[in-house]
Parts: C-alpha cells; sequence; structure tokens
C-alpha cells in the first residue's frame, strides 16, 4: 500500500500530466511593460523619490517624482511585484509560492535639475505594498513604496431570493496577513476567496437567501481558516473590513438550473499522452467513451484496463493502485482498435488506459468529472429530507471533498474516496417558508501548508483559482412549505 504519490505505472506517469494543468501565473492585466531584472544598490542610494498619493484602488492615478538625480539622463522605472502558483502534485497539495518579477513602467529622462516626473494608473495587481524602483542599467538608484488598496463591489444590490450576487474583488494580497479573506451572509461564513494564480482579482457568484428585506455581506480577513473578529486589535489593525448591503425583494425567486444542465463543458488537460485516445478526452459517469489504437496485430483480440485507485485515507493505510478490464475488441486488417465502453462508476480525475500488446504496455488517460442527480425531494416541510447526489468526485487532496453550504451558511464537508467517487450527502430541510438555496463547492482536503491554513472550507473562487484539477460547483434550490 502507498501513502503517497504513485509511480512507476499508468497512473504514475501523470505527475507532471497534472502539473501541466495548473494555471499559468500571468502578469497584472495593465502591466506597464516588458519584464526586467531589477539592479542592484551599489555604492549607496542616488536622488530621493516619493509617490503621491502613496495608495489608491485599482486604476487610480498616481504620480512618481525624483529629485537630485544625474541630470539629462536616462532611467527606468520598474514596478515589482509576484507571481503566483499552487504547488501540487499528482495526488498531494503543497501548498502556493510566489516568485518576485518586475515590470518596466517607462523610460524617463530628468532634466537640467535632476527631477523626474511621471503619473500611472494603479494596475489590477496583488493588493498592498509594491516597490517601485528607480534604476540606470544595472544600477538601482532609489526606490519608494506604493499600495494597491483592496476594492469590493457586488452587483446587483437587490433583487428577489435566489437571484445570483457576483461578488468582484481587486487587490487581495499575497503576503502573512493579506491574503486570506472570508465572506459572510448574515453573520454566517459562506466561505473564503482566493486569488493566487489571478494576480490579487477574484469574482464568484453566491446566491441571494432570506427573508424580504435587507441581509449583509461581509469580508474579513481569516489567517487562520475563519474571520478574525476584533481585527482592530491585531498586530496590523488597518485591514480593511467591509460590510455591504443587499436587499431581497418580493417577486418569483431566481432558481438555479437542473443539475445536468450544470455540467462542465471544459475541463483543463494536459496535452494526450501514450498510444491510446480517448474520445471525448473527458466524460461523467455513465457517458459513452471510444478509445481507439493502432499499430497492433490485425484479427487479436486485445482487452483495454483501467486504472484506479482504491484504499483509506483515514487509517493511514495509504492506496495501493488496481486495474480493471473495462472492454474488449479486435484489431482490424490494418492495426487499429476501437474499444467502446460506458464511463465507469468511478473516483473523478485522471486514469490511466492500457492494453498487452505481445507483452508491450500501450497507455493512454481519460478523465472522469464531477456530476450531481437531481435532488430526490424538492419541497415539503420543516424537516423533510432530500438527498444530494453525486458521482465522479475525485480522490486527491485538491478535489476528494465537496462542501455543503445552506442558505450561504457552511455546514460541513462530504469525502469520496472511500465511496470511490460516489457521494450521497442527507439534508434536513431548515428555515421559514418559502424557498432555500443550497451549493456545494469545491476544496481543498488536506496539505502540508499551515498558514496560512485554508482545509476543507468552501473555496468561493474555485472556477478561476482551485489549485489541482478543474472542479464544478452545484447549485439547488428546496422550496420549504407551511404544511
Amino acid at each position: 500500500m502507498r501513502s503517497g504519490p504513485l509511480a512507476g505505472s499508468a497512473i504514475g506517469l501523470f505527475a507532471v500530466a497534472l502539473q501541466c494543468m495548473q494555471p499559468v501565473a500571468a502578469a497584472p492585466a495593465s502591466a506597464f511593460g516588458p519584464e526586467v531584472q531589477v539592479g542592484e544598490a551599489r555604492g549607496g542610494y542616488v536622488g530621493t523619490m516619493h509617490v503621491a498619493p502613496f495608495h489608491g484602488e485599482v486604476g487610480t492615478p498616481f504620480t512618481v517624482t525624483a529629485e537630485d538625480l544625474p541630470p539629462n539622463e536616462e532611467f527606468q522605472l520598474i514596478w515589482r511585484t509576484v507571481n503566483g502558483a499552487w504547488k501540487v502534485t499528482e495526488s498531494e497539495y503543497h501548498g502556493r509560492e510566489y516568485v518576485p518579477v518586475a515590470y518596466e513602467m517607462a523610460k524617463v529622462r530628468s532634466d537640467a535639475a535632476g527631477r523626474v516626473q511621471a503619473t500611472f494608473e494603479t494596475p489590477e495587481d496583488f493588493g498592498f505594498v509594491h516597490d517601485i524602483v528607480l534604476q540606470q542599467g544595472e544600477r538601482l538608484l532609489t526606490q519608494a513604496g506604493y499600495s494597491i488598496d483592496m476594492a469590493i463591489d457586488i452587483s446587483p444590490r437587490s433583487g428577489p431570493a435566489g437571484t445570483p450576487i457576483t461578488v468582484a474583488v481587486k487587490g487581495i494580497g499575497w503576503r502573512n496577513l493579506h491574503s486570506s479573506w472570508d465572506l459572510l451572509y448574515d453573520n454566517n461564513y459562506t466561505g473564503w476567496m482566493s486569488a493566487v494564480t489571478t494576480h490579487g482579482s477574484a469574482t464568484f457568484t453566491i446566491p441571494a437567501t432570506g427573508h424580504v428585506g435587507d441581509h449583509i455581506i461581509e469580508v474579513l480577513h481569516g489567517q487562520f481558516t475563519f474571520p478574525y473578529r476584533n481585527m482592530q486589535q491585531s498586530p496590523e489593525p488597518d485591514r480593511p473590513r467591509w460590510a455591504i448591503p443587499f436587499t431581497i425583494t418580493p417577486g418569483d425567486p431566481v432558481l438555479p438550473p437542473a443539475a445536468d444542465q450544470q455540467a462542465q463543458t471544459h475541463v483543463r488537460l494536459p496535452a494526450p499522452r501514450g498510444d491510446l485516445v480517448s474520445t471525448p478526452r473527458f466524460s461523467g459517469v455513465g457517458e459513452p467513451i471510444t478509445v481507439g489504437g493502432e499499430g497492433l496485430k490485425p484479427g487479436e483480440d486485445y482487452a483495454l484496463n483501467w486504472t484506479r485507485v482504491i484504499g483509506n485515507r483515514m487509517t493511514g493505510l495509504g492506496w495501493e493502485e488496481s486495474s480493471t478490464p473495462v472492454a474488449e475488441a479486435t484489431a482490424d486488417a490494418n492495426g487499429n482498435v476501437e474499444f467502446k465502453f460506458e464511463t465507469p462508476d468511478d473516483l473523478g480525475g485522471t486514469h490511466g488506459l492500457w492494453i498487452d500488446a505481445d507483452g508491450t504496455k500501450q497507455l493512454g488517460t481519460h478523465f472522469i468529472k464531477m456530476t450531481a442527480f437531481p435532488m430526490d425531494v424538492a419541497r415539503g416541510p420543516v424537516g423533510t429530507t432530500f438527498t444530494l447526489h453525486l458521482k465522479g468526485v475525485g480522490w486527491t487532496e485538491t478535489a476528494n471533498i465537496v462542501h455543503l453550504v445552506y442558505d450561504n451558511s457552511f455546514i460541513g464537508y462530504a469525502c469520496a474516496f472511500n465511496s470511490q467517487g460516489d457521494v450521497e450527502i442527507f439534508v434536513q430541510a431548515t428555515g421559514a417558508p418559502g424557498w432555500h438555496f443550497i451549493d456545494l463547492y469545491p476544496g481543498i482536503y488536506k496539505g502540508m501548508e499551515k498558514d496560512p491554513n485554508n482545509f476543507r472550507i468552501p473555496q468561493l473562487t474555485y472556477a478561476d483559482d482551485h489549485p489541482g484539477e478543474d472542479l464544478p460547483g452545484f447549485h439547488f434550490a428546496f422550496e420549504v412549505t407551511s404544511d
């Protein structure tokens, strides 16, 4: 049995493939110019520089002024930032990393008095402090700081129950105490928002829930899983806090689409590897697959094997690999073969495919996506039990749990590993008569990271910034009756 990454097998080939699936950390959306190297401060600083104002939201103009420089000479103004990335293997979560990078803001020329001045717009980038550097060639002359303020907006500001509320955040930071922000709805913890690979920007939606009238959406920092409530007494008391009203109006509810209409239509996948090609390259449990191979012995019968992982994470025994035949076919006169079968009822994520071709294995891969069934019961009085049923939930540390949020209140998670990707969650209907909204969000089960601690909580920004696999969220509605 293994308790770490798999190796030396059809599955073990995909450690690199999964890493290739990670979002590429891009430069800020409004990056000033080309990437450059920052010079060294040799022989002491030359001149002075200041920025006015010294902070602002994305798009805010600011002016950089430098004085006491060599007159009539050209310099570079440099913006220093980082690129963020998630660190994952084929099965494990190792945290996040930020690599320093710098961009040329402009080339500037000092006047006869040795003065430089230039005005810029605050770029869309990680929030809080950035260095602005003035350099000449490989020598850093002077520098100053500029801070990007976090900004949050919601849209719309009112609507009937179930209205999708878009939360747009800019300027999330990357350093400790600046990177991990939580959302609460009417004093209920909903989830956390990340911006590791999106350079400080985050956009996601939550449903409008509750009675007709005003509701409050709060955003607070939470380094250790949940919001820090007395931030004003913390070591960094000036971190921002938000309380934004949303008004639920009378009218017909905005209900989520049917479960089958929420299925993924796109999954980020690595380039095909191996000799066997599956069509489509990803599918839900029960959906048809065709796997093709070539270069085989004409007229020979072949068995296609499907590779999976089985085991128990909780006992410490880890897991092991298992293969089982899923289809048989005969090679045609040209040595080509096609296997047709339905997607196995198995864990989500990448699975190995292989056939034994006269002692040599031909390999391929297929990806199972997560899918959801309709709720078995959609209305009833308080106490009614209804079931949320998923297939194809994953097995890696970034994919093997889903988080349940009822009326924007996080009420627990469900794990898929022991049940081989099949998840059933039994929920009790609660609340006042009317419509109530249930959301399932991906998250991170566990990992080596300790600070910040964002394990086993809903990741609201999963669609744009989830580590590891592309995963869906699912959204449901239940009508509590007065019967």
